[in-house]
Protein backbone atom coordinates (compact mmCIF):
# COMPACT_ATOMS: atom_id res chain seq x y z
CA UNK A 1 0.00 0.00 0.00
CA UNK A 2 0.82 3.60 -0.61
CA UNK A 3 2.82 5.34 1.39
CA UNK A 4 3.37 9.10 -0.07
CA UNK A 5 0.66 11.53 0.45
CA UNK A 6 0.20 12.78 -3.01
CA UNK A 7 -2.16 10.94 -5.51
CA UNK A 8 -1.33 9.52 -8.62
CA UNK A 9 -4.79 10.22 -9.85
CA UNK A 10 -4.76 13.87 -9.80
CA UNK A 11 -4.67 15.83 -6.29
CA UNK A 12 -6.75 18.71 -5.10
CA UNK A 13 -4.40 21.37 -3.12
CA UNK A 14 -7.26 22.27 -1.03
CA UNK A 15 -8.28 20.69 1.81
CA UNK A 16 -11.78 18.69 1.76
CA UNK A 17 -14.43 19.48 4.71
CA UNK A 18 -17.22 17.81 5.70
CA UNK A 19 -19.47 19.73 3.53
CA UNK A 20 -17.39 17.00 0.65
CA UNK A 21 -18.53 14.17 2.32
CA UNK A 22 -21.07 11.78 1.69
CA UNK A 23 -21.44 8.77 4.15
CA UNK A 24 -23.26 5.87 2.45
CA UNK A 25 -25.02 3.01 3.96
CA UNK A 26 -26.93 -0.16 2.93
CA UNK A 27 -29.40 -0.67 5.80
CA UNK A 28 -31.49 -3.67 6.16
CA UNK A 29 -33.72 -4.07 9.26
CA UNK A 30 -31.52 -2.01 11.36
CA UNK A 31 -34.41 0.50 12.95
CA UNK A 32 -33.07 -0.70 17.12
CA UNK A 33 -29.45 0.48 16.02
CA UNK A 34 -29.37 3.23 12.93
CA UNK A 35 -30.93 6.06 14.97
CA UNK A 36 -27.59 6.10 16.92
CA UNK A 37 -25.31 6.02 14.12
CA UNK A 38 -27.11 8.70 12.40
CA UNK A 39 -26.79 11.12 15.61
CA UNK A 40 -23.10 10.32 15.78
CA UNK A 41 -22.78 11.21 12.33
CA UNK A 42 -24.43 14.39 12.77
CA UNK A 43 -22.38 15.69 15.99
CA UNK A 44 -19.23 14.53 14.27
CA UNK A 45 -19.65 16.57 10.82
CA UNK A 46 -21.56 19.25 12.83
CA UNK A 47 -24.30 18.18 10.64
CA UNK A 48 -22.20 19.14 6.82
CA UNK A 49 -21.90 15.25 5.68
CA UNK A 50 -24.81 14.01 3.60
CA UNK A 51 -26.36 10.73 4.34
CA UNK A 52 -27.70 8.12 1.89
CA UNK A 53 -29.58 5.16 3.04
CA UNK A 54 -30.08 2.71 0.21
CA UNK A 55 -33.19 0.62 2.60
CA UNK A 56 -35.15 -2.77 2.02
CA UNK A 57 -36.34 -2.73 5.52
CA UNK A 58 -39.60 -3.77 7.15
CA UNK A 59 -39.16 -3.12 10.26
CA UNK A 60 -39.72 0.85 9.97
CA UNK A 61 -35.94 1.98 9.48
CA UNK A 62 -36.41 3.84 6.53
CA UNK A 63 -38.81 6.03 8.42
CA UNK A 64 -35.84 6.27 11.58
CA UNK A 65 -33.69 7.16 8.87
CA UNK A 66 -35.58 10.29 7.27
CA UNK A 67 -36.24 11.38 10.48
CA UNK A 68 -32.94 12.16 11.21
CA UNK A 69 -32.39 13.56 7.92
CA UNK A 70 -31.15 10.99 5.79
CA UNK A 71 -31.77 10.56 2.01
CA UNK A 72 -33.56 7.28 1.81
CA UNK A 73 -33.38 5.37 -1.14
CA UNK A 74 -36.25 2.03 -0.98
CA UNK A 75 -35.21 -1.08 -3.27
CA UNK A 76 -36.31 -4.68 -2.90
CA UNK A 77 -34.10 -6.67 -0.67
CA UNK A 78 -31.03 -8.34 -3.73
CA UNK A 79 -28.02 -8.57 -1.10
CA UNK A 80 -25.88 -6.51 0.18
CA UNK A 81 -23.74 -5.89 -2.74
CA UNK A 82 -26.65 -4.23 -4.42
CA UNK A 83 -27.54 -2.07 -1.81
CA UNK A 84 -23.97 -0.43 -0.95
CA UNK A 85 -23.46 -0.21 -4.98
CA UNK A 86 -26.30 1.98 -5.03
CA UNK A 87 -24.88 3.88 -1.96
CA UNK A 88 -22.09 4.32 -3.04
CA UNK A 89 -23.25 5.16 -6.82
CA UNK A 90 -25.79 7.66 -5.89
CA UNK A 91 -23.87 10.69 -4.20
CA UNK A 92 -22.23 13.54 -6.37
CA UNK A 93 -19.86 14.62 -3.25
CA UNK A 94 -16.13 14.03 -4.41
CA UNK A 95 -15.45 11.98 -0.67
CA UNK A 96 -17.82 9.03 0.14
CA UNK A 97 -17.38 7.15 3.21
CA UNK A 98 -19.29 3.62 3.38
CA UNK A 99 -20.24 2.69 6.97
CA UNK A 100 -22.66 -0.10 8.69
CA UNK A 101 -25.75 1.03 9.87
CA UNK A 102 -25.73 -1.79 13.33
CA UNK A 103 -23.19 0.64 15.42
CA UNK A 104 -20.47 -1.51 15.37
CA UNK A 105 -18.13 1.33 13.50
CA UNK A 106 -16.92 4.48 15.21
CA UNK A 107 -17.92 7.55 13.45
CA UNK A 108 -15.84 9.57 15.77
CA UNK A 109 -13.05 8.35 13.47
CA UNK A 110 -14.70 10.43 10.52
CA UNK A 111 -12.22 13.35 10.92
CA UNK A 112 -8.80 10.99 10.43
CA UNK A 113 -10.73 9.23 7.49
CA UNK A 114 -10.81 12.74 5.79
CA UNK A 115 -7.62 13.92 7.32
CA UNK A 116 -6.18 10.79 4.96
CA UNK A 117 -7.56 11.70 1.81
CA UNK A 118 -6.25 15.02 2.26
CA UNK A 119 -3.16 13.92 2.58
CA UNK A 120 -3.54 12.69 -0.92
CA UNK A 121 -5.26 8.63 -0.24
CA UNK A 122 -7.30 7.49 -2.49
CA UNK A 123 -9.39 4.67 -0.13
CA UNK A 124 -8.73 5.10 3.30
CA UNK A 125 -9.71 1.73 5.10
CA UNK A 126 -10.83 0.71 8.79
CA UNK A 127 -8.81 -2.21 9.79
CA UNK A 128 -11.04 -4.00 12.46
CA UNK A 129 -8.79 -7.08 12.91
CA UNK A 130 -5.25 -5.37 14.01
CA UNK A 131 -6.49 -4.16 17.23
CA UNK A 132 -7.84 -7.62 17.92
CA UNK A 133 -11.71 -6.97 17.32
CA UNK A 134 -12.69 -8.78 20.48
CA UNK A 135 -16.22 -7.86 20.25
CA UNK A 136 -16.84 -9.98 16.83
CA UNK A 137 -17.63 -13.35 17.21
CA UNK A 138 -14.70 -15.83 17.20
CA UNK A 139 -15.86 -17.60 14.03
CA UNK A 140 -16.12 -14.67 12.29
CA UNK A 141 -13.08 -13.02 13.10
CA UNK A 142 -10.88 -16.04 12.50
CA UNK A 143 -12.68 -15.67 8.75
CA UNK A 144 -12.07 -12.11 8.21
CA UNK A 145 -8.21 -12.74 8.70
CA UNK A 146 -8.75 -15.86 6.08
CA UNK A 147 -10.26 -13.36 4.18
CA UNK A 148 -7.36 -11.20 4.68
CA UNK A 149 -4.55 -14.10 3.92
CA UNK A 150 -5.90 -15.12 0.99
CA UNK A 151 -6.26 -11.66 -0.41
CA UNK A 152 -2.84 -10.91 0.21
CA UNK A 153 -1.51 -14.19 -1.23
CA UNK A 154 -3.22 -13.69 -4.27
CA UNK A 155 -2.75 -9.99 -5.06
CA UNK A 156 1.17 -9.75 -3.62
CA UNK A 157 0.52 -7.06 -1.07
CA UNK A 158 -0.30 -7.18 2.49
CA UNK A 159 -3.43 -6.34 3.31
CA UNK A 160 -5.03 -6.38 7.12
CA UNK A 161 -9.17 -6.26 6.80
CA UNK A 162 -10.80 -7.02 3.69
CA UNK A 163 -14.41 -6.96 4.67
CA UNK A 164 -14.69 -3.75 6.69
CA UNK A 165 -17.30 -1.75 6.30
CA UNK A 166 -16.04 2.05 6.65
CA UNK A 167 -13.72 3.04 4.10
CA UNK A 168 -13.57 6.70 2.93
CA UNK A 169 -13.31 7.08 -1.02
CA UNK A 170 -12.17 9.89 -3.91
CA UNK A 171 -15.09 9.97 -5.72
CA UNK A 172 -13.45 9.31 -9.39
CA UNK A 173 -12.04 5.99 -7.38
CA UNK A 174 -16.15 4.82 -7.62
CA UNK A 175 -16.97 6.05 -10.69
CA UNK A 176 -13.49 4.48 -12.74
CA UNK A 177 -14.11 1.01 -11.71
CA UNK A 178 -16.66 -1.28 -12.72
CA UNK A 179 -18.34 -3.63 -9.74
CA UNK A 180 -19.10 -6.54 -10.34
CA UNK A 181 -19.81 -8.32 -6.84
CA UNK A 182 -22.74 -8.72 -4.02
CA UNK A 183 -22.01 -10.53 -1.16
CA UNK A 184 -18.34 -9.87 -1.92
CA UNK A 185 -18.18 -6.68 -2.62
CA UNK A 186 -16.28 -5.02 0.20
CA UNK A 187 -13.40 -6.92 -0.54
CA UNK A 188 -13.90 -6.06 -4.22
CA UNK A 189 -13.71 -2.31 -3.05
CA UNK A 190 -10.52 -2.39 -1.57
CA UNK A 191 -8.63 -4.99 -4.10
CA UNK A 192 -9.62 -3.69 -7.49
CA UNK A 193 -8.46 -0.13 -6.53
CA UNK A 194 -5.18 -1.74 -4.52
CA UNK A 195 -4.41 -3.82 -7.67
CA UNK A 196 -4.92 -1.04 -10.09
CA UNK A 197 -2.25 1.50 -8.36
CA UNK A 198 -4.49 4.07 -6.81
CA UNK A 199 -2.99 5.02 -3.49
CA UNK A 200 -4.74 3.06 -0.77
CA UNK A 201 -4.03 2.65 3.02
CA UNK A 202 -5.56 0.87 5.85
CA UNK A 203 -5.95 2.84 9.34
CA UNK A 204 -6.92 0.86 12.56
CA UNK A 205 -10.26 1.45 14.23
CA UNK A 206 -12.13 -0.16 16.90
CA UNK A 207 -14.80 -2.39 16.56
CA UNK A 208 -18.10 -2.34 18.88
CA UNK A 209 -20.73 -5.00 19.22
CA UNK A 210 -23.14 -4.98 17.04
CA UNK A 211 -26.85 -3.91 17.94
CA UNK A 212 -29.55 -6.25 16.97
CA UNK A 213 -29.28 -9.70 15.08
CA UNK A 214 -26.80 -9.87 12.06
CA UNK A 215 -28.64 -11.60 8.82
CA UNK A 216 -25.70 -12.82 7.31
CA UNK A 217 -25.16 -16.78 7.19
CA UNK A 218 -21.45 -17.11 8.50
CA UNK A 219 -21.10 -20.43 6.22
CA UNK A 220 -22.96 -19.34 2.94
CA UNK A 221 -21.54 -15.78 3.28
CA UNK A 222 -18.37 -16.89 3.68
CA UNK A 223 -17.84 -18.61 0.75
CA UNK A 224 -19.26 -16.22 -1.33
CA UNK A 225 -16.99 -13.66 0.69
CA UNK A 226 -14.05 -16.00 -0.27
CA UNK A 227 -15.03 -16.72 -4.01
CA UNK A 228 -15.34 -12.97 -4.79
CA UNK A 229 -11.90 -12.25 -3.23
CA UNK A 230 -10.28 -15.15 -5.71
CA UNK A 231 -12.05 -14.18 -8.26
CA UNK A 232 -11.76 -10.33 -7.93
CA UNK A 233 -8.03 -10.81 -8.04
CA UNK A 234 -7.14 -13.33 -10.40
CA UNK A 235 -8.76 -10.79 -12.91
CA UNK A 236 -7.14 -7.98 -11.81
CA UNK A 237 -3.80 -9.81 -11.65
CA UNK A 238 -4.25 -11.06 -14.87
CA UNK A 239 -5.42 -7.37 -16.44
CA UNK A 240 -2.39 -5.61 -14.64
CA UNK A 241 -0.03 -8.44 -16.74
CA UNK A 242 -1.85 -8.03 -19.84
CA UNK A 243 -2.53 -4.50 -19.64
CA UNK A 244 -5.98 -4.72 -20.85
CA UNK A 245 -7.03 -2.64 -18.24
CA UNK A 246 -10.32 -0.20 -19.18
CA UNK A 247 -9.86 2.32 -20.70
CA UNK A 248 -9.76 5.63 -19.33
CA UNK A 249 -8.03 4.28 -16.55
CA UNK A 250 -4.58 6.33 -15.49
CA UNK A 251 -3.12 3.80 -13.65
CA UNK A 252 0.49 4.85 -12.10
CA UNK A 253 2.53 2.78 -9.45
CA UNK A 254 5.44 4.21 -7.10
CA UNK A 255 6.86 0.64 -6.43
CA UNK A 256 5.93 1.22 -2.51
CA UNK A 257 4.39 -0.89 -0.39
CA UNK A 258 3.88 -1.46 3.58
Amino acid sequence: MSDDGESDHGTRTDAYTFADVSVVMGTYNEREAIGAVLEDIERVTDGQAEVVCVDSSSDGTAEVAREHGARVIEQEPQGYGVAVHEAIATPDRPVIVTTDCDDTYPMERLPDFLAAINDGYDVVSGDRLTGGAETMPRFNRLGNHAFAWLASALIGERVHDTTTGMRAYRHEVIDAIEWTENTGLSAELLLRPLVRGYRVTEIPIDYRERVGETTLDPLAGGAAIAKSIAKVSLQERWQSRSGSEPAGLDRTVDGQSR
